[in-house]
């Protein structure tokens, strides 16, 4: 029929509509991200609400509308259930899913983005690090195009052994005399697995995780730039 549609899809958030319905943000492995309504899953004995909650791995079909589509079908692909159960991972893919709606412009086929989501959810669920949510917000500014310059200094150009400070809106690493005019400090661990982050040394970072210390830091920073990306404040990002 025309209109109708199959796709794969990660839900970012809900929204109650009327009475009984509720709008489904979602990013969508051919698609992007879009809204579409589920009608009556509000109800008690309702066939697919529970199959739309945030985080959930669905294929689902859709009838295209002009603003907002409508969901026909939907069958569960993988709930992520030590994830839910775990309030700890649960606060992390919440972020992860925030920042993937704040990212996404509607209708724009992101698949880079949407296998790298369901791919952090998957390691969530199965092996839980705490290196995976800053992995996920570096690799997400990486796949933006706003990839922090590491090698020298963002302002100068100066090549040195270390930085002591980053500018997040300028976008890299300051030496130590710019360093001294702003920036954010960041230690020597801190820029070093930033490095990995975002060099693709991820599975490295994963195997041999660094303090907690050094990954609250990294975290912290992903989260500014996510927020200076895209001009927008992560309200989930107070839950980590």
């Amino acid at each position: 029929m025309a209109g109708l549609y199959r796709d794969e899809a990660v839900v970012l958030r809900t929204t109650k509509l009327g009475e009984a319905d509720r709008i489904v943000t979602m990013l969508t492995a051919e698609t992007g991200k879009v809204r579409a309504v589920a009608k009556g899953v509000r109800r008690s004995g309702s066939r697919f609400g529970a199959r739309l909650e945030p985080g959930n791995h669905i294929a689902l079909q859709c009838y295209r509308g002009r603003d907002l589509d409508v969901v026909t079908q939907v069958e569960c692909l993988d709930v992520f259930r030590s994830v839910r159960d775990d309030y700890t991972r649960l606060t992390h893919a919440v972020t992860m899913l925030e920042v993937v709606d704040q990212v996404s412009p509607d209708r724009e086929p992101n698949p880079a983005l949407f296998r790298m989501l369901v791919g952090a959810l998957r390691t969530l669920d199965t092996t839980p690090s705490p290196v995976v949510t800053p992995g996920f917000l570096w690799k997400v500014l990486t796949l933006e195009g706003v990839r922090p310059q590491l090698e020298t200094c963002v302002r100068c150009g100066a090549a040195e052994a270390t930085y002591p400070a980053i500018d997040l809106v300028e976008g890299g690493v300051l030496c130590g005399s710019c360093g001294r005019l702003g920036g954010l400090r960041i230690s020597p661990e801190g820029l070093e697995l930033l490095g990995l982050l975002v060099g693709g040394g991820l599975h490295r970072a994963l195997a041999e995780p660094p303090s907690t210390t050094v990954i609250a830091e990294v975290e912290r920073l992903g989260v500014v730039a996510v927020e200076a990306h895209s001009e927008r404040r992560l309200r989930s990002a107070a839950l980590l």
